[in-house]
């Protein structure tokens, strides 16, 4: 089994690696011994996260796992690209994972939110997506690798109050679906991961004061059939799950990683 869930050798890009999910992701990740290209918006968590997983490797002697990271903001074109060209010069072009992590929450109604919110949302949630799926598919063509997008149960349930952000992972899902077919000739898988309600500082991000988070996180008995919320490493475990080569069959999927909060309906 350890042969299976092992990414020796293989080579990871990251998005929104700073914090929460796509922290916890690259933590174990590089357990299992991939190379990582980490990427988002804050330059000083992205370094220590380096400094982090260099000593980690240094003291278990692992030699020949490169852990780079790009300051990149999503919504500008450029940006990504320079994720590519950093690949390019420090991983020789190599690409066997591409986990789009990175995402953004913004609160509002069709009564309530604006077309520049709307805009914001889509373009680092769904556009960017598009933009490194493209860029990054001839590599994974080249070695079999795949793709993990992160979206959420709102791509899959419909919950008021978020509305730009459950379009975006509407899209999110449909772009896992296509991509899967027409890159599944070529060898490379697409799945995603659809989180519940995580701890992280998503919401907090989005404007949610301390407390009402609280009562937000409190509330996850109720509408959670295990009766919580979920950590940021039970989702990386799922991404790092897919994958791996224990998922070697599986492509696009949505998987629900919500303690059963998309099966359940009000009553």
């Amino acid at each position: 089994m350890s042969k299976i869930f092992s990414l020796a050798g293989k080579t990871a890009i990251i998005t929104g690696a700073s914090s929460g999910i796509g922290r916890s992701t690259a933590v174990l990740l590089n357990s299992l011994d991939a190379s990582l290209l980490l990427t988002g918006r804050n330059t000083e968590k992205l370094d220590e996260l380096v400094q982090e997983l260099t000593k980690t490797n240094a003291t278990k002697e692992k030699k020949n796992q490169i852990i780079h990271a790009v300051t990149a903001d999503l919504a500008k074109e450029e940006d990504v690209t320079s994720i590519f060209t950093v690949l390019k010069n420090k991983f020789d072009n190599k690409l066997d994972i591409l986990v789009n992590n990175a995402g953004i929450l913004e609160r509002g109604t069709i009564l309530e939110s604006s077309l520049e919110q709307y805009d914001r949302v889509m373009n680092i949630n769904l556009r960017a997506l598009y933009q490194l799926t493209a860029l990054a598919a001839p590599l994974l063509i080249k070695t079999k690798g795949n793709i993990v997008n992160v979206s959420s149960v709102n791509g899959i349930r419909s919950f008021p109050g978020v509305l730009a952000y459950n379009i975006s992972k509407a899209g999110v899902d449909q772009l896992t679906r296509c991509t899967a077919l027409e890159l599944a000739p070529h060898g490379v898988r697409v799945n995603s991961i659809n989180p519940g309600v995580t701890v992280t500082n998503l919401h907090l991000r989005a404007g949610m004061d301390e407390a009402a988070y609280k009562a937000f996180l409190d509330n996850s008995k109720n509408t959670h059939a295990l009766g919580r919320a979920g950590t940021v490493e039970e989702v990386a475990q799922a991404i790092a799950f897919v994958a791996s080569d224990a998922a070697s069959f599986i492509t696009g999927a949505s998987i629900p990683v919500d303690g059963g909060r998309h099966a359940m309906c009000p009553r």
